[in-house]
């Protein structure tokens, strides 16, 4: 994981072309005050490289929280991001406490509609210039 070692903070890798997953980015970008979350598309170089030497994220129906040098996805990454998020949604960490095979389930439900139910984009998510910041600088591949 050698790129891992390079980033600091938390890195929240998206679906770049889902609109849930878009909108969960501008929430978390609302609610971070700290600015401590950068993002990356799930489609960035960035990404690939990141998540080659593990198979088992590489599926873009999970956003991936890099946080510690260590990957989390599904539940597990949407209750980190959660706990860095402003009062009061902070206290949806609270939902760790939850078994986790249900809320990976409550998880997969979304993961597996979100295209249905909140539609698609052509392209990947570009940031504002005033965002830029907040999002890794990488290409993104096929």
């Amino acid at each position: 994981m050698g790129t891992a070692n390079q980033v600091d903070g938390i890195i929240v890798m998206f679906d770049g072309v889902c609109n849930l997953c878009n909108g969960a980015v501008n929430f978390i970008i609302d609610h971070n005050a700290s600015q401590t979350i950068r993002f990356a598309p799930l489609q960035s170089k960035f990404a690939k490289d990141l998540l080659s030497d593990h198979e088992e994220h590489i599926c873009v129906d999970s956003i991936i929280v890099l946080a510690h040098q260590k990957l989390y996805a599904k539940s597990n990454a949407a209750l980190l991001i959660a706990s860095h998020l402003d009062k009061p949604w902070a206290s949806l960490r609270w939902a760790k406490f939850l078994p986790k095979v249900f809320r990976d389930f409550i998880y997969g439900q979304i993961a597996a509609n979100r295209y249905r139910w909140f539609g698609k984009r052509d392209n990947c998510r570009i940031p504002t210039e005033d965002l830029q910041h907040r999002f890794i600088n990488s290409p993104i591949v096929s």
